[in-house]
């Protein structure tokens, strides 16, 4: 079972938002900038159907005689990135330090593989099948940048200037943010996740961090002065919404904080803050173990550990929640 569908948003003067059809894992908010010269993508859909639905909307939208010939990753995360073979002719923008997530992450091959073969019985295998057995990457090739830059970047397409900006290590250590000066519109990636009451996102999941960057990188989104804001996953904000999206940001660093400070294990802490209940309308807690563990790791100094790792533990704290709010033992 795939998941099709996804909603065009019109932002004006030829910048459209693709939206996919509902929260979760690896569903990520695209961009699509057209102008009478050609067009170019900011981020892509996780796999090639998704991708190919994209790009059929996306050439609806195409003056006659113009291809997308350009796509900026905003991080490295396959959700942003896989999708981009569609495209094989096309350059690859993202930041020199994006190289850094590309060896952590799997590649599209051994992340079908480690879905398709993890057992169902068990809490990742069942964790893995319901959350991303929905995408297909049994034919998708491992993509690469064609071209890498740090700090700041000024590209411009037909009339419209695109100023990309690198950011440091907050969502992955790679990010960056993409200002559409004459739309007055930020791409901000996952530095932002962002919810609203009529449609609610989830939890956050930030695997560099510390948090304070992740707030320092909000901040950068509203320096620019855009009025819009298009997140890396759920609805378009504005600069109120990215406000409240960062005092999530602040309150999950204060109890990570303490919790550390009393000596509480990571998963322990997420745990913790997922029974404070102070989000929850918020989809997917259990992924407050990445973003706690890794702000651990900013105050331990400790490693990375290994992504099925960290897999494994999400999916362990999501049973037992479940199992505790459906009346079951833990």
């Amino acid at each position: 079972m795939s998941i099709t569908g996804g909603d065009i948003v019109d932002l004006g003067r030829g910048l459209y938002a693709w939206l996919p059809p509902k929260r979760g894992w690896g569903l990520a908010n695209c961009g699509l900038l057209v102008s009478q010269r050609g067009a170019l993508w900011i981020d892509t859909p996780y796999d090639t159907i998704l991708a190919g639905q994209f790009l059929v909307e996306s050439q609806k939208r195409l003056p006659d005689g113009a291809g997308i010939d350009r796509v900026i990753v905003t991080h490295a995360n396959g959700d942003h990135f896989w999708g981009a073979g569609v495209l094989p002719d096309a350059e690859i923008i993202a930041t020199r330090e994006a190289r850094e997530h590309l060896h952590y992450d799997p590649t599209p091959q051994q992340q079908h593989a480690l879905v398709a073969g993890s057992d169902p019985s068990t809490p990742l295998g069942a964790y893995l099948g319901r959350h991303f057995g929905v995408f297909d990457w049994s034919d998708t090739e491992t993509v690469r940048p064609t071209t890498y830059f740090t700090g700041e970047l000024e590209l411009t397409l037909g009339e419209y200037a695109v100023q990309v900006s690198s950011l440091p290590p907050a969502h992955t250590t790679g990010d960056l943010i993409v200002y559409l000066p004459t739309q007055r519109t930020v791409f901000s990636g996952d530095v932002i996740f962002s919810s609203t009451p009529q449609q609610p996102g989830d939890h956050p999941v930030h695997w560099a961090g510390p948090l304070s960057n992740v707030i320092d990188a909000c901040e950068r989104v509203l320096a620019t002065g855009a009025e819009v804001i298009v997140p890396g996953h759920g609805p378009v904000l504005d600069p109120a919404g990215v406000r409240e999206h960062m005092a999530y940001l602040a309150y999950v660093r204060e109890r990570a904080h303490a919790l550390h400070a009393a000596g509480v294990p990571s998963v322990e802490a997420a745990r913790r803050v997922i029974a404070e209940g102070r989000y929850p309308e918020l989809g997917l807690s259990e992924r407050l173990v990445v973003t706690i563990g890794s702000e651990y790791r900013h105050l331990d100094g400790s490693g990375l550990p290994g992504v099925l790792e960290v897999m494994a533990d999400v999916a362990a704290v999501a049973h037992a929640t479940e199992a505790a709010s459906a009346g079951g033992t833990t």
